[in-house]
């Protein structure tokens, strides 16, 4: 079933309205003509929501066709609206075209209407087409836009040249910017990042390809925060950028974990270095009796030598003798020398307000991985009250480092549980424990594990005790082992309080 064309007619002539009406029937139009002469006839007929075309005379008696097309253009501006006159001049003709009209069609050339009429149509149903597509992008964005809103994220769009063109409300929250100023957005990125932050972005915008980096962005109240940055471009069907879609992830968290990850990594490079250093200092303390010694004997060997090549008749044999003594000697001293391969020096010891506790903590996180390939696991007891120790913090950390590491160590065979524990003693000492379930310690004479150069490790130096027995003792405190009850042993220190 055809369903007739509705036109509104705005024409005087009764013959002229027949005429177009069987021109359009003729050019295969099925049409239902409503045909008005006046103001307020026109007016009325816009009122009809099924009229879809307007055909209008130019001149009328008491009404014009400009002021017909002014009328619809506000009443119903989608409407095509064509004049069909006998009395309309070029220049007119393109001054309707230009105020609105869809075409003209002079009436001594009336075999144009339908084509001029199919066009019309044509046109308005692709802007209608048009119309409703974007309509629906336009609702399908408000409500993408509402789902961002709804997101735990900072969001933005821009248009395709980067300008801003919106941010959700956690973004305008936390920057202090309203949809007056997304424009100045670029004001709240840190002034170390800004540079190569807006460098990639307008890179991204040039190229096309999804944006993404780490910058800092300032927040309303002046607190500068890490966030990861990403945006990916929305295309058209001809592949045409038409926004960017952005969001901003805090990431400051992440990034104070990495920091605290790298200060781990320095502190145990400051640990193995002050390991190392400790360990020189010691070796030279103990060293240097054994040094003294054969340095002594060549001395007075050489002087010996000496006095025999003085004498009137220089005793060459006797000299010589000297001389290898001497020599003897201070090959003696080299060897002992040739056990420290470096010294260091790195200042005065350094006193703080130490925290106990967070110290072992930093040392169960360097050792973890040591003590899971040992199947080794690390038990804490703290006591949360334990007050700080007024000491050089380092040292006591390569302390504990050393009493946890050979807690690990003596457990590698058999794997087990050591326990780290701290607690105040009766008279308000800190005391700190470790206990492992290992070899635990020599039968004869425990205390012997202390002295220098003593070691039950195949590759030991024997100096990780005696050193840290001495660093303990500077502190005015103490350091001790005991066997336990059941396998393994336990080292004990005592700490005065700050």
């Amino acid at each position: 079933m055809n369903i007739p064309l509705r036109i509104l007619l705005l024409e005087d002539d009764a013959h002229d309205a027949e005429l177009i009406h069987e021109l359009l029937e003729a050019d295969h139009f099925l049409c239902e003509i409503t045909r008005v002469q006046t103001r307020a006839e026109f007016l009325a007929g816009l009122e009809d929501s099924g009229i879809e075309l307007i055909l209008a005379d130019y001149r009328l008696p008491s009404f014009d066709g400009l002021s017909a097309l002014k009328l619809a253009l506000s009443a119903r501006p989608d409407l095509p609206f064509i004049f069909v006159s006998g009395t309309l001049g070029e220049d007119v003709a393109i001054e309707a075209l230009k105020v609105g009209a869809t075409d003209y069609v002079l009436k001594t050339r009336l075999s144009r209407l339908g084509p001029s009429v199919r066009r019309a149509l044509r046109e308005a149903r692709e802007r209608a087409e048009r119309k409703k597509a974007e309509e629906v992008a336009r609702r399908s964005e408000k409500e993408l836009l509402d789902v961002i809103e709804a997101i735990p994220i900072m969001a933005f769009t821009t248009l395709p040249d980067g300008s801003s063109a919106w941010a959700n409300r956690r973004w305008a929250e936390y920057s202090g910017l309203d949809e007056t100023s997304w424009s100045r957005w670029e004001a709240t990125l840190h002034p170390d990042d800004r540079d190569r932050h807006l460098t990639e972005w307008r890179q991204s915008l040039a190229t096309g390809e999804p944006f993404e980096n780490e910058a800092r962005h300032r927040s309303a109240n002046g607190e500068y925060r890490w966030f990861l940055v990403r945006a990916v471009p929305l295309r058209n069907e001809q592949g045409k950028i038409r926004k960017w879609y952005g969001t901003l992830t805090d990431i400051e968290d992440r990034k104070r974990a990495e920091q605290e990850r790298e200060r781990l990594r320095q502190l145990e490079a400051d640990l193995a270095y002050m390991s190392r250093v400790m360990t020189m200092g010691e070796l030279a303390a103990s060293l240097a009796h054994e040094i003294k010694q054969p340095i002594a004997a060549a001395a007075m060997n050489a002087s010996v030598c000496a006095r025999w090549l003085r004498r009137d008749r220089p005793d060459v044999v006797n000299a010589c003798q000297a001389v290898s003594a001497t020599i003897e000697d201070v090959r003696r001293a080299a060897e002992i020398i040739d056990r420290v391969h470096s010294l260091y020096a790195r200042g005065t010891r350094n006193q703080e307000q130490v925290d106990l506790n967070e110290s072992i903590r930093e040392m169960i996180v360097l050792l973890n991985d040591t003590a899971h390939r040992n199947s080794v696991t690390i038990r804490t007891e703290f006591d949360v009250s334990l007050p700080r120790a007024a000491a050089d913090r380092v040292q006591l950390q390569q302390i504990m480092m050393n009493l946890m590491l050979n807690g690990i160590e003596a457990m590698q065979a058999t794997g087990g549980e050591l326990r780290v524990t701290s607690k105040r003693t009766e008279d308000g000492q800190i005391l700190i424990s470790v206990s492992d379930c290992g070899v635990g310690l020599p039968v004869d004479g425990p205390d012997r594990i202390f002295e220098a150069f003593f070691t039950t490790k195949p590759r030991g130096t024997g100096m990780g005790l005696s050193i840290s027995r001495r660093i303990i003792a500077s502190h005015g405190g103490r350091l001790w082992a005991s066997p336990n009850a059941g396998p393994g042993a336990t080292f004990q220190f005592t700490l005065p309080p700050a």
